[in-house]
């Protein structure tokens, strides 16, 4: 009962936020709910402020729900889908995330951004915006306004490329397969991919959907990696401190549930509506959870933060496109 107490004003707040992004993100599909409901949260908790008695309840949403989310949205996944399709993208996502991984920390580097800042707009870029940021972001330990940083870094470049990738296309003269898979293995968010994948064909959109589709599972294994870096990490600082650490802390279990009802959907105990359904839930979740990570938010440290992380963004995204059309040069399926 004295939880409920604690969080109830906060949850209804961040629900009532959520809920506006949503249908702004209805009216608007290319901005979607995800990023209006960062942007409404911040909007609300740098000008009007956070009800009083809702602090618990908000921070309680941007962490539990988005972890959950994950759990969620891996029910709306056939890893048989992925399988039939994913094999011959398989090698080009290797080297579109190879790349996006390595251009991101020798700029991060280079512009002396820190390194829970680079790993976000890594995973964003890398595999799928929002949804891969949400997966780390507890894992490494990143800040609220970190988040929210690079979840608009990743969602402006989301915006140029739908405009942007089926012009280029056309003057590449892409096959439908071969733009089909160059929208899905560089265009971050799933409603941007879809967006310019079938506007230039519904074959290529229609492919681009499913090497989206294997593209995001790569939030499993990539998530497992930074686990096992950030306990090496804390172990190595607890040493020092001559106490111990319990990888229990960091390990992500959520991603292992991901997993778990990913492999439901796939032996069909979540069937097709039900599977449509947690997609759908899945979605409004990472909404409303990043609704309560714009409230959670300091506008103020995100201005100081400057225009690095942006730059960081926009290089990452043009090696991640520029590799993979010239890996399908090569293997001749432009």
């Amino acid at each position: 009962m004295k939880w409920i107490t604690e969080n109830f004003k906060g949850i209804i707040f961040s629900l009532l936020i959520a809920t506006a992004a949503v249908y702004l993100g209805s009216l608007f599909p290319l901005v979607g709910g995800a990023v209006f409901g960062i942007l409404l949260g911040i909007i609300f908790g740098s000008t009007i402020g956070r009800p009083e008695g809702t602090a618990k309840g908000i921070h309680f949403t941007s962490k539990k729900v988005l972890q959950w989310a994950i759990i969620v949205l891996g029910g709306g996944l056939s890893l048989n889908q992925v399988y039939k399709t994913g094999l011959s993208s398989l090698y080009i996502m290797l080297f579109t995330l190879s790349a996006a991984f390595i251009t991101a920390y020798l700029f991060g580097k280079l512009l002396k951004i820190p390194f829970k800042m680079t790993s976000l707009i890594g995973m964003g870029t890398a595999i799928c915006g929002g949804s891969a940021i949400a997966a780390i972001s507890p894992i490494i330990e990143a800040e609220d306004q970190e988040i929210a940083y690079a979840i608009s870094t990743v969602f402006m470049f989301n915006v140029i490329a739908v405009i942007v990738f089926p012009t280029l296309g056309r003057l590449m003269a892409m096959t439908q397969h071969g733009f089909g898979l160059w929208a899905g293995t560089a265009i971050n968010d799933t409603s941007s991919v879809v967006a310019a994948a079938y506007s230039y064909g519904n074959e290529a959109g229609a492919y681009a959907t499913i090497v989206k589709l294997t593209r995001t599972t790569m939030i499993i294994p990539i998530s497992l990696i930074f686990a096992v870096f950030m306990a090496f990490k804390k172990e190595k600082e607890a040493e020092k401190k001559h106490v111990h650490y319990n990888i229990g802390k960091i390990f992500p279990w959520f991603i292992l549930w991901f997993l778990a009802a990913s492999l439901l959907n796939t032996a069909g105990i979540i069937n097709q509506q039900a599977a449509a359904f947690c997609t759908e839930a899945g979605k409004f979740m990472i909404v409303l959870a990043l609704s309560a990570i714009g409230l959670h938010s300091d506008f103020r440290a995100m201005v100081k933060t400057g225009l690095k992380p942006m730059l960081l963004g926009l290089i990452v995204w043009a090696v991640v496109a520029i590799t993979s059309v010239i890996v399908q040069k090569f293997t001749g399926q432009l």
